[in-house]
């Protein structure tokens, strides 16, 4: 089955044989504290931690984090799950240098801020409205709510380290950018 894609200046006409097979795994985020941000995205977001490894020589960890539909078989031997886990689509990684936790003034780059570079991950949800709802009871920041501003129906919140997360309902956005 052939995948009718946008073309613009600079997109590639056909996928290049070499890159058959590659998959889109994860991305990563540096958090200052992992019990708070673990607690965040998988509490506030429903995410799970399908893998953890720390490499003490350099002294941090990864946590590799995942929304998995429910019927998901995840390996429980470690090493078939690190395997399996660099397998997976759309995994978010959070990185923790050790010891950051403990230095009260210490931040990372939202990407945000100037000079701006990263910008942010983004949720599908299936009910916006519930979505806000439940972050405004469990305290979550707020960059902008879906009826503020010239995009409706799009919200962009907080994770503990200050980093944005889109919030969107697909259903809502069908006439974004029209």
């Amino acid at each position: 089955m052939t995948s009718a894609t946008e073309t613009h200046p600079g997109v590639a006409a056909q996928v290049p044989d070499a890159t058959r097979g590659f998959v889109f795994n994860h991305s990563m985020l540096r958090v200052k504290d992992p019990r708070i941000a673990l607690a965040f995205y998988t509490h506030v977001l429903g995410m799970r931690v399908l893998r953890k490894l720390d490499f003490a020589e350099m002294k941090f960890s990864l946590y590799f984090l995942a929304k998995l539909p429910e019927e998901s078989a995840v390996p429980s031997d470690a090493g078939e799950r690190t395997t399996w886990t660099f397998r997976q689509q759309g995994i978010l990684e959070l990185t923790h240098n050790w010891g950051s936790e403990d230095q009260a003034e210490f931040r990372y780059h939202d990407g945000n801020a100037q000079p701006q570079g990263f910008g942010h991950i983004c949720f599908s949800v299936p009910d916006l409205a519930a979505a806000v709802r439940w972050f405004d009871e469990n305290g979550v920041a707020f960059v902008k709510r879906p009826d503020q501003g010239k995009m409706k129906n799009v919200a962009f919140i907080k994770d503990p380290d200050g980093y944005w997360i889109e919030i969107v309902q697909a259903e809502l956005l069908a006439d974004l950018g029209r």
